[in-house]
């Protein structure tokens, strides 16, 4: 694994800041984004940012309670996993969510509860809450280029 690029975020405006840098890295197909942290740490902030950078205008939810919420944009399909409150992998093959990954640039929060069904990450985001900042730990599994 290469070398985490680590940025500190103070605040939800440098968050969705580093989010509109990171989109402009973004494959905008078959590309798939972990990210790990605690409740609250901002992955979903940092997945609104990265939507709003590629021109989502309308309202972005939390797939908390869908598991899912998908954007057909101009250039690409997001789709936007939370998998907090999913039992078991197998509810992903139960939901057809394989089909979700396939020419799509994918978020997925909590990926370890899908352990042995999800697909290898290209990039995973680590998120930690440091007193009133943020660490967001990019790390890059396949070159983005």
């Amino acid at each position: 694994m290469s070398k985490a690029e680590i940025t500190i975020c103070n605040s939800e405006e440098d968050t969705l800041y580093l989010a509109s840098e990171l989109a402009t890295r973004l494959p905008v197909k078959d590309f798939v984004v972990f990210l790990e942290g605690d409740l609250g740490a901002g992955k979903t902030t940092l997945v609104r940012g990265i939507l709003r950078a590629l021109g989502c205008q309308t309202h972005i939810k939390s797939p908390t309670y869908t598991l899912v919420e998908s954007y057909d944009l101009a250039d690409v399909i997001v789709h936007h996993f939370d998998l907090y409150r999913m039992e078991h992998p197998e509810e992903l093959e139960f939901m057809g969510a394989r089909e979700y990954f396939s020419g799509s640039l994918c978020f997925v929060e909590w990926p370890e509860k899908g352990n042995g069904w999800l697909p290898e990450p290209d990039l995973h985001i680590g998120l930690s809450v440091q007193g009133n900042a943020r660490q967001i730990a990019l790390n890059w599994q396949n070159s983005p280029t």
